[in-house]
């Protein structure tokens, strides 16, 4: 048996923040991260809105880029004390992610870190706030998902936290509020998209309803992604990733991810670099090592691509596949292997074991070793 969840609203298109106005509770928190959403009056819009709703507001500002677990805790504390029963979370996947972890905590102010990192096993939420996410974003898709990911840095590593139970209740997704990305962002968020989609497409818990939202998603993905990165003011490619990267994370909500996010969490947790550009150098190398596994599956992503590969073998398509998700990180601007982000590959063993133990893993449609794992660094590394 499998099982298909999604928050149980979803407010889209131009204006959807706006929906904040027909909340009802008493008091809302909002969590934001450095600024931007301030920067760019859209976090005084929505305190405005839920106090046209009749509700008090506090906030929780200045969330990190890959929140760590003391931030969540201090997040959690304040919740308590201020006692909400809508917890609003507004931008990036960082502080989605943060809110998210923070809402259990305040449900449940006797659970430890490691408690909440037990895959599918947390308590029942929602006996004191409901969640709302707000997506500033085309790539995390956190305010669709069921994960939450939260830094540990004394040990440099980043956990995630997977449970049904903190899929938002409400997710709105407004395309004005990505407008203010700029090109750099746009292209890595967007490409956290990609790799989301094609992680789900090929999991082995991908299904019928999965594979829909996921082939949907590489299509909008490699249409509109490059001109949402060439013109950010062009708000029909705006539109169309914030469907996109929404897509994406229907499938991999459902289906999960693979051996891209299990390593790419590692680079981040050691280096603190951005998870889509990490996503980015390391998607067609993962998926060079997944042909095997599920091999007719990269044919349909190369067809979805627009790569042409009729008259060609399952393993030609494949090759052809892999080598597209390579040059459209190229074109987009994205760097084009680990070396130039500073990696050291001393560091690939550890960070190998701890991929295997990343619960992403467990779906990737090939199983690898240690060792394949730290070929697959080494050859990110050394790109091409």
């Amino acid at each position: 048996m499998a099982r298909f969840t999604l928050p149980r609203d979803l407010y889209h298109g131009k204006g959807a923040l706006e929906e904040l106005k027909h909340f009802e509770g008493k008091k809302a928190v909002v969590c934001v991260g450095g600024g931007s959403m301030k920067r760019f009056g859209f976090l005084d819009r929505a305190v405005g809105y839920l106090k046209e709703a009749g509700m008090e507001v506090e906030l929780i500002e200045g969330i990190e880029s890959d929140p760590s677990v003391e931030t969540v805790m201090k997040g959690a504390q304040k919740m308590i004390e201020f006692q909400p029963d809508w917890i609003i979370a507004m931008g990036g996947g960082s502080p989605i992610d943060a809110a998210k972890a923070m809402w259990i905590k305040y449900e449940y102010p006797d659970v430890t870190f490691e408690d909440m990192c037990k895959v599918f096993g947390l308590p029942k939420l929602r006996r004191k706030a409901h969640f709302c996410a707000i997506s500033s974003t085309s790539g995390t898709a956190t305010e669709v998902t069921a994960f939450s990911i939260i830094t540990d840095y004394s040990k440099g590593i980043k956990y995630p936290i997977a449970d049904f139970e903190i899929t938002p209740d409400v997710a709105i997704v407004d395309p004005d509020l990505a407008e203010t990305m700029p090109p750099k962002l746009t292209a890595a968020t967007g490409m956290d998209a990609l790799t989301h989609a094609v992680e789900a497409y090929v999991s082995t818990d991908a299904n019928p309803l999965t594979d829909a939202a996921a082939i949907k998603a590489i299509d909008k993905i490699v249409h509109y992604l490059p001109q949402a990165v060439a013109n950010g003011d062009y708000m029909k490619a705006r539109s169309e990733m914030a469907y996109a990267q929404y897509l994406a994370g229907m499938a991999f909500n459902n289906a999960s991810l693979g051996h891209v996010h299990a390593m790419a969490h590692q680079l981040g947790g050691f280096y603190d670099l951005p998870h889509g550009v990490c996503n980015a150098i390391l998607l067609p190398y993962v998926q060079e090592f997944n042909l095997i596994g599920n091999l007719e599956r990269f044919a349909v992503i190369a067809r979805a691509m627009d790569i042409n590969v009729d008259g060609m073998s399952p393993f030609e398509a494949g090759e052809a596949c892999v080598y597209g998700l390579k040059t459209f990180g190229r074109y987009l601007g994205i760097p084009q292997n680990l070396r130039s982000l500073g990696v050291d590959p001393a560091d690939f063993e550890i960070m190998a074991e701890n991929a295997m133990k990343d619960a992403t893993a467990a779906t990737n449609p090939r199983k690898a070793t240690k060792d394949q794992i730290i070929a697959i660094f080494q050859k990110a590394y050394d790109g091409d």
